[in-house]
């Protein structure tokens, strides 16, 4: 695999050119284009250049953030540990990795971990600080909204909307559209153990690897969320500045939150497990149809695979969302080499959704199909986010509850925040090609 030669010219204009254009697309879907914030759409961009140039070239910054990567290594190892005694020798990963037993797993404690430090207020407190930070670096934005923004890079999307429930009702549709762009750009803390355990696999140096870049792309998500939320849903009412979040928690002692953690823990690996099982099973019956029939009987497979010189072995659906996403993955600095390979994962990223992405990025990158050591890193960036048609209905239902009379008014939001969100996972990939060369 290629490295990276280093910041140059040409990196710099295509990444120009890909920040113009996602900044065009956002324009395009915006409500009300004569309102939006320039100031503030800078601002968000200087933050969010600034975040990436300082994880790569600013020595603590780059230190703490690998250091927190590899904290996150050895929790995950110390589930391993709990995998062990469960399943004995089907534990050992020396015939191979095992997803389910060592990726899934760690969803389980990684929730009771979440839940106990929310029990205990450190989330809190961490989330507060980070929210005063955004509000004093991007101005006009409320307290709200500060919160929810600020806790979706450590939480969930449906769960860092409940530090603020008491203010969802009164929200108006911008504020509410902020809220669900902030929970499609960014992933949750409690999925965190799971992407670095499957794409480190067995390597200590790449889950710390992986575990630093996943880090940033959630911080870097911030920003980039506002900057899209405003653009698209320029706010034009009064704020409430000052918020507090709701520190309050629900179970009476720590026992009983970190069970509340593992009882969740275990939903979310069940359900995550299903949905990759059924999902990665259509893609095997629609490429059944495209490639085994029609790329087969038409000789498409043979083109396919004559002008991808043999990376794609047909008319696949992994082909199709390549091809398609190729202009746009040029746009942002992908080498011309890995252009229908990245594309193609940010096209199953937001049909079917990330883990199905990620894995699929794993299985090739073990294969030798990505040329250039830089499509990776910019593809660890680019699938970071929940942003997906699955997570709109899921958003929307989560919402829904804590605001009912707000139902519709979500639900007519829903869409446009999966764009958006697609857009600031596609930005900070942009910005991180643009500056590493």
């Amino acid at each position: 695999m290629i490295e990276s030669s280093g910041f140059d010219g040409l990196s710099l204009l295509r990444g120009v050119l890909g920040m113009a254009a996602v900044l065009f697309i956002a324009w395009l879907f915006s409500t009300d284009r004569k309102r939006i914030d320039w100031r503030l759409v800078a601002s968000g961009l200087f933050l969010q250049i600034i975040m990436a140039l300082s994880i790569l070239y600013v020595p603590f910054v780059g230190i703490f953030f690998e250091y927190a990567g590899k904290i996150f290594v050895k929790l995950i190892s110390f589930t391993q540990e709990g995998v062990a005694f469960l399943l004995g020798p089907y534990a050992s990963r020396e015939n191979g990795m095992v997803f389910l037993i060592h990726s899934l797993t760690s969803l389980v404690f990684f929730s009771a971990l979440v839940s106990l430090f929310y029990h205990w207020g450190v989330i809190q407190r961490i989330v507060g600080a980070f929210s005063w930070l955004l509000r004093r670096a991007l101005r006009g934005i409320s307290g709200a909204e500060g919160l929810v923004v600020a806790g979706n890079v450590f939480l969930g999307m449906t769960e860092a909307p409940v530090m603020i429930r008491n203010y969802i009702p009164a929200m108006n549709r911008s504020e509410l559209f902020l809220i669900m762009v902030s929970g499609m750009g960014t992933i949750a803390g409690t999925v965190m153990g799971a992407y670095i355990g499957m794409l480190g696999g067995n390597d200590p140096s790449a889950q710390v690897f992986f575990a630093k870049h996943l880090l940033s792309a959630s911080v870097m998500a911030a920003p980039a969320a506002i900057v899209f939320a405003r653009m698209i849903y320029p706010q034009t009412e009064s704020v409430a500045v000052q918020v507090a979040a709701a520190t309050k928690s629900e179970h009476k002692n720590a026992i009983e939150a970190l069970a509340s953690g593992v009882s969740l823990g275990i939903k979310l690996m069940v359900n995550i497990a299903a949905m990759l099982l059924v999902f990665i099973a259509l893609v095997a019956l629609v490429n059944y149809v495209f490639e085994g029939i029609i790329g087969r009987y038409t000789g498409l497979n043979g083109w396919v695979a004559a002008v991808t010189g043999g990376k794609a072995e047909g008319f696949t659906v992994q082909f199709m969302l390549g091809a398609v996403m190729s202009p746009l993955m040029w746009l942002t600095g992908v080498p011309a080499d890995d252009m229908v390979t990245v594309g193609s994962l940010l096209g199953q990223k937001t049909v079917l959704n990330e883990f199905v992405a990620y894995f699929q990025m794993q299985q090739w990158r073990g294969a030798g199909m990505f040329v250039y050591e830089k499509s990776v890193v910019m593809s660890t960036y680019l699938l970071c986010g929940f942003a997906n048609v699955a997570s709109v209905g899921m958003l929307v239902g989560g919402l829904s509850i804590m605001a009912p009379e707000k139902r519709s008014v979500i639900a007519g939001l829903g869409f446009k925040s999966m764009i958006a969100g697609t857009l600031v996972s596609i930005l900070s990939a942009t910005i991180i090609g643009m500056i590493s060369g």
